[in-house]
């Protein structure tokens, strides 16, 4: 029997399938939001609870760039491109959002990795993905702004890519889903899953109120594993520390997103730019409240590896630094899906929140209307880790 102390929140008619089905999505990132508004719009009658405040966590740190560069497996390739079609999508809609760009992406690897930067355009290409390999000298031709001889080499350029600022987009679902009549709960403590008779029923929260419903969907990024533990479920988790810095506005002819040895750039809205890598890692400092803290000369080296990139009289200065854990499953491939072990509950758990962002709420919010699995998402299932 529940706690008589838990405040039960709008529980109204247990629907079961379909539209009018009762679901509370926790999580207040990207896919937390977009499965909800997905949800909400698809007729469904959602409650998005959130631990914090709505982009707080890894979305609020995110280099957000949109892409399916490199070597990784067929099924998860096709699960990326439609991402970033549903993306084009949203920005043919509106060309003019300062916080969703396609100016293509530019990537290099350090000086003798040559034939890295050659593999990773021959496996591109053989997907179909748009890829063009360049000499240093050919640079300016394809990406602005970048100096020819910081480039290495060769490098490959990916006219097709972009980036968005998630906390933008997120407000913009935000409001689309309260318009159709979501509700949002923010500052609402650690959620946990109500189980009846091994089905999920709803959450309780730090606060002491219980959201019941008819499916549970958790989007908790790197908090998702140990969530989904307490439920006798293992999701392998390796998430690693992270930062991203914004820097200062300026005037910079640099439009595409960067990939480069030491530093990662990519456009960010008012004239900023955002800045993240991985060789610093190490040097995070994790608190046992989860707070992080960093040298503030990390972030001058993070920051000068940017100027050493651009043309003309730019000097980038860091204006912010977020600090946390980047959501990484511990294969490195997606998890999404229902729990075997707690029906009505779904996982939604990934490193390519960005990219993934739209299709992943919009796959997730139809496997939980139809009760269909859908096969873009057969290969990620949560139970793989249970058969390992």
């Amino acid at each position: 029997m529940a706690d008589e102390n838990v405040l039960h929140e709008s529980a109204g008619k247990r629907s079961g399938e379909g539209p009018g089905k009762r679901v509370v999505v926790v999580g207040g990132g990207i896919i937390g939001v977009s499965t909800a508004t997905h949800l909400q719009r698809d007729g469904a009658s959602v409650v998005l609870v959130t631990e914090g405040e709505l982009a707080d966590g890894a979305s609020g740190r995110s280099l957000s760039w949109l892409n399916s560069a490199g070597a990784r497996s067929d099924a998860y390739h096709a699960l990326r491109v439609a991402g970033i079609d549903r993306y084009r999508t949203l920005f043919a809609a509106d060309p003019s959002r300062e916080w969703l760009r396609f100016d293509g992406g530019l990537y290099w690897a350090s000086a003798g990795q040559r034939e890295k930067v050659e593999r990773r355009h021959r496996h591109e290409v053989a997907h179909g993905y748009d890829s063009r390999l360049v000499a240093p000298s050919a640079v300016p031709e394809h990406v602005a702004g970048v100096r020819p001889d910081a480039v290495t080499e060769v490098a490959v350029v990916n006219p097709g890519e972009g980036w968005v600022s998630l906390p933008e987009l997120i407000g913009h679902l935000v409001g689309e889903f309260t318009r159709h009549g979501g509700e949002v709960v923010t500052h609402a403590g650690k959620a946990r899953v109500v189980v009846d008779g091994g089905t999920a029923r709803g959450v309780t929260t730090g606060d002491r109120r219980r959201f019941d419903a008819d499916a549970v969907v958790l989007a908790c990024g790197a908090a998702t594993p140990a969530v989904v533990a307490e439920l006798g479920v293992t999701v392998p988790d390796g998430s690693p520390l992270s930062m991203l810095v914004v820097t200062e506005p300026v005037e910079s002819g640099v439009t595409a997103v960067l990939n480069t040895p030491r530093v990662a750039v990519r456009p960010h809205p008012g004239q900023a730019f955002a800045l993240d890598h991985s060789w610093y890692e190490s040097q995070i400092d994790e608190a046992p409240d989860g707070s992080c803290t960093v040298d503030e000369a990390v972030v001058k080296e993070l920051v000068a590896a940017a100027n050493a990139l651009l043309t003309g009289n730019v000097t980038l200065t860091a204006a912010s630094w977020k600090l946390g854990r980047k959501p990484v499953p511990g294969d490195g491939e997606p998890v999404f899906g229902e729990l075997a072990q707690v029906p009505g509950c779904f996982v939604a758990f990934t490193h390519s929140g960005a990219t993934l962002g739209l299709i992943a709420g919009e796959l997730m919010s139809y496997e939980i209307l139809t009760g269909a699995r859908h096969p873009m998402l057969e290969p990620f299932r949560p139970e793989r880790f249970q058969h390992a």
